[in-house]
């Protein structure tokens, strides 16, 4: 059979399979619950009950509050990846030595170094230069190569 034309389509609980919705045989309220919302309720509980005096005069407010932003998390995605995955590629980002790594390694500049090579003109003998000169010095041929050498034949005549 062949697999061209198929198509598959995946759920979000296909995309993200990690959600709690039973405990043993327990079935939880309202679940299942993605893990941004179970931070967020862990979290939220953690900081209504430490911060009582902060709200209790706005009464049922807060927990309203946290109750709506635990349900408002539930398909939570930034750039198209859960909060805890972005978070994580944040702190990396951060974490990472700013120039890179190179083979696992930090990547470096290069200590600066220094030219270490000479190069030797010498006048050639018997041959006849490559443009004519008028009363020019002998021709100059420079070991690194040919063009170098018309550049400095010619620089006598005036020509660059």
């Amino acid at each position: 059979m062949s697999r061209q034309g198929v198509a598959r389509v995946y759920t979000k609980a296909r995309r993200h399979p990690w959600v709690l919705g039973k405990l043993g045989d327990w079935t939880v309220w309202f679940g299942p619950y993605t893990p941004a919302q179970l931070v967020l309720l862990g979290g939220g509980a953690f900081a209504l009950i430490k911060m009582y005096a902060l709200w209790s005069w706005a009464g049922p407010v807060p927990v309203v509050l946290w109750i709506a932003s635990v349900w408002s998390v539930r398909g939570a995605q930034i750039a198209g990846q859960n909060p805890f995955t972005a978070l994580l590629g944040v702190l990396v980002l951060l974490a990472r030595h700013p120039a890179g790594r190179v083979g696992g390694r930090i990547a470096r500049d290069r200590r600066p170094s220094h030219l270490r090579c000479r190069f030797t003109l010498t006048p050639v003998v018997g041959k006849a230069p490559a443009v004519a000169p008028t009363a020019a010095p002998l021709p100059v041929v420079a070991a690194a190569g040919s063009g170098l050498s018309r550049l400095l034949a010619g620089a006598g005549q005036g020509a660059v």
